[in-house]
């Protein structure tokens, strides 16, 4: 296997890794607001949220990432969005604006899960003394509940992370210049097709082995710190 090519064309991995782990992080922050949002609205007793909020789960678990992402380039248009130069290559948000909206959209459905069990994971006790200490309902949700869960739901949500650098190769389909995109640009300039995706790959693997390792970390602490 030849990696003569790398000395050259490092740049495209590094570029394509760095705008992976942009992606990722603005899709789980989005996400993670969206998914809160429906989880909450899945509380409330207003039967049309309920439903509507369920509809938008049901449609993003169950249909394909990648023709989710195929739709939302065709019904979004942003023709006035920059074109910035970054390094060997250019970040072309008129195909990058679309890709993280599905993926934040995609994401927050299944967040919104991890969100809902880590609610009803925490003690209905805490709900019911807050009410005792004459706290409203709002400020009981969000000072004394949220924070609780957020602590439960904080490894999952690393995973989340995760997966969705992983799943981020999928906007190579609307021409986003990412990790996987950046290693098809090196294989066809150089004419070597497998040693460009298996340093690709290699490069998945370590981002995600050295984001493991520090949600590993995060848990130990976390867990310590609620034996205090």
């Amino acid at each position: 296997m030849n990696f003569s090519f790398l000395p050259t064309y490092w740049g495209y991995f590094n570029y394509g890794v760095l705008v992976t782990i942009m992606i990722s992080a603005c899709v789980v922050f989005f996400g993670t607001i969206l998914g809160i949002f429906v989880a909450l609205m899945k509380r409330t007793n207003i039967k049309v949220l309920d439903w509507l909020v369920s509809f938008y789960v049901w449609v993003f678990r169950g249909t394909p990432m990648v023709v989710q992402i195929m739709i939302a380039f065709a019904w979004m248009h942003f023709n006035n969005a920059p074109i910035i130069g970054f390094g060997v290559l250019d970040l072309d948000f008129s195909r990058l604006l679309p890709g993280i909206i599905i993926l934040s959209l995609n994401s927050g459905a299944y967040i919104s899960e991890i969100v809902r069990a880590g609610i009803e994971a925490v003690p209905k006790g805490q709900l019911e003394a807050a009410y005792s200490l004459g706290i409203r309902p709002v400020n009981a949700m969000r000072y004394v509940i949220l924070p609780q869960a957020f602590k439960n739901i904080l490894p999952a949500l690393g995973n989340e992370f995760i997966t969705i650098i992983k799943d981020s190769s999928l906007l190579q389909t609307i021409g986003v210049m990412e990790l996987w995109n950046g290693a098809q640009s090196v294989a066809t300039a150089t004419y070597s097709t497998v040693a460009p995706l298996l340093f690709a790959a290699f490069y998945y693997l370590m981002v995600t082995t050295i984001l493991s390792a520090g949600l590993k970390v995060v848990e130990k602490r976390m867990a310590q710190g609620g034996n205090h």
